[in-house]
């Protein structure tokens, strides 16, 4: 899978899987959407580095009821065969924002995982 079209097909559909899985508070599988390593940048909220503290600061927002997360204007940037970026706004029920970066990473087994997240809360509902 090479063709810059089906990396970026095969991103978006990785990207959507976990939306839904977040719309449905499923924070395991939100959190196993994240290499090991990967870290997030929250702004204003910090930054949290490796699964652990991913699902520390994924698990209680999302039990607080947070969901109907929507991506748009989505942007996507192929950086090599195992590497695609992803820009977007996003909303839902509890506020707004922006994704400056999400480095999505193509693993050995075929699946595609976030190594970097970076996204900002520019209001909250």
């Amino acid at each position: 899978m090479n063709n810059e079209e089906e990396l970026k097909q095969a991103v978006l559909a990785s990207s959507q899987k976990w939306i839904e899985a977040f719309n449905k508070g499923d924070t395991d599988t939100c959190v196993a959407g994240y290499q090991v390593d990967a870290v997030i940048n929250a702004k204003p909220m910090g930054t949290f580095t490796g699964t652990d503290e991913i699902d520390a600061f994924w698990r209680p927002f999302m039990t607080s009821g947070a969901g109907e997360l929507k991506y748009s204007e989505v942007k996507l940037e192929v950086i090599d065969a195992s590497t695609v970026l992803l820009s977007a706004s996003w909303t839902m029920n509890v506020g707004r924002g922006i994704i400056t970066k999400e480095k999505w990473v193509l693993q050995k087994g075929g699946n595609w995982l976030l190594a970097e997240d970076d996204f900002e809360v520019q209001e909250n509902f």
